[in-house]
């Protein structure tokens, strides 16, 4: 591809795609504000508690859409397009599966779920009925997110923007009038956020009556050699989000101990805007997977690395401006989410704010180079960065800090791990180029 032609297209997906994503993580920043000012510190602590549950049931949607969409390009790439049609209806396929199962655990087991989250008896029930209905709604989130793929990389990233726009703006409206005129509490928030992505889906449905729909389901047996590549290739984006949900688990547990319930609804406010931060880069990474997996089938390799270098040089810009932007106005924003003017929330979560974030530019490095191997089908380095950010060393490097240095360990756990990792990610890197070179 020509570069002129390669910079443009790049351009125009990273933007739709971040702009997307930035929507999609809103969900959760607009009931923490709600929360915040309706509730109060209870009702953020109670939310930040459930959150967790909420990237699980995202992460599996993501992980279905994401692996089933870059293989659904790689064969259109390759003018496969019966298997691409596979690809499709093996993912919708055990997609349904999976959300039977968490509709099951959200009837089932939520109050156990509440318990094992941490949840005392002030919070217990706002926290229930949060994980519950999550849970229920999990076949609408997942089917937003792997329809919102799909349409992505059949040639309509303007539609998946808009319905992840679309969603994220009626959250915030029925957030309002639930909490507020209607008085519904803390089930007014997550039915807020559990309707949200309903309505994205039927701003997806029009991409059914155009004549450029390419993908379409179809009669197939489930192949699990297939359900596997997808999950391969998808796995790095559900550690990506669930790598949020468990550092929040383990933070909330360290930080009850450290700062009980006050400490947990502070870190919920700076955990909750680094999901806002995450979903750029998330953005920022599937608009760049959309275009390496298509080149990637053309065996271009050329392309792959211009892409991969704009991924990196715009992630750099990017990082130095979100953290200049919350370094100056760190206790304006932790104030917008204290409703109570708590001074020992703002003052451990202003703190927080500005350590937290010196890991910006680490991950959004991590999150696009596993992007860009699960891309090109290099499954193993995908999943070895993904698996270290999100299990592997943020968690002892989480209990180890916060011994040494208490709450100033926590909030350095999450950028020395990032920057462990991205030495890994580097070393991955100059291997994988090795083996090419060698082949």
């Amino acid at each position: 591809m020509e570069t002129k032609t390669l910079l443009k297209e790049f351009s125009r997906y990273i933007a739709l795609n971040i702009c997307g994503m930035i929507g999609l993580s809103c969900y959760i920043l607009a009931d923490t504000f709600f929360i915040s000012n309706g509730l109060g510190a209870n009702g953020l602590t109670a939310l930040n508690l459930a959150i967790p549950i909420y990237s699980f049931v995202h992460g599996s949607g993501l992980m279905l859409g994401m692996g089933g969409a870059t293989k659904y390009s790689i064969y259109r790439g390759q003018k496969e397009y019966k298997n691409a049609n596979n690809s499709f209806s093996s993912t919708f396929f055990f997609m349904s599966a999976l959300a039977v199962i968490f509709i099951l655990t959200g009837i089932f087991f939520s109050g156990k779920l509440t318990e094992l989250l941490g949840a005392d008896k002030d919070i217990f029930d706002m926290t229930k009925t949060y994980v519950r209905v999550i849970l229920l709604f999990a076949p609408a989130f997942m089917a937003n997110d792997t329809l919102i793929c799909f349409v992505r990389n059949d040639g309509n990233p303007k539609l998946s923007m808009i319905a992840m726009l679309t969603g994220s703006f009626s959250n915030i409206i029925l957030d309002y009038v639930f909490i507020f005129p209607l008085h519904m509490g803390i089930f007014g928030a997550v039915l807020a956020t559990g309707l949200a992505p309903v309505i994205s889906l039927i701003v997806l449905s029009k991409h059914w009556f155009t004549k450029q729909n390419q993908f379409h389901l179809v009669r197939t047996k489930p192949s699990f050699r297939l359900a596997g590549n997808i999950i391969s290739l998808g796995v790095p984006s559900f550690i990506t989000e669930m790598a949020s949900g468990i550092v929040m688990i383990v933070f909330n547990t360290i930080i009850l101990r450290l700062q009980w319930n006050i400490g947990v609804a502070a870190y919920g406010v700076v955990a909750n805007l680094s999901l806002v931060v995450i979903s750029i880069y998330t953005g920022l990474a599937q608009g760049t997977q959309l275009i390496l997996s298509r080149v990637y089938g053309y065996g271009d390799y050329k392309s792959q690395k211009q892409i991969l270098n704009y991924a990196l040089k715009t992630m750099l810009v990017i990082s130095f401006g979100i953290y200049l932007f919350f370094s100056l106005t760190a206790n304006t924003i932790v104030s917008i989410f204290n409703s109570e003017q708590n001074i020992q929330l703002q003052e451990i979560a202003v703190a927080g704010l500005k350590l937290y974030f010196t890991a910006i530019p680490f991950v959004g490095f991590n999150i696009i180079l596993s992007a860009y191997f699960a891309s090109t089908e290099k499954g193993l380095p995908a999943q070895i960065i993904s698996l270290s950010r999100g299990f592997l060393m943020v968690i002892p490097m989480a209990f180890f800090l916060s011994f040494m240095l208490k709450m100033t360990g926590v909030w350095l756990s999450l950028p020395v791990t990032e920057c462990f990792v991205t030495f890994v990610g580097i070393a991955l890197y100059i291997n994988s180029e090795r083996g090419r070179k060698n082949v």
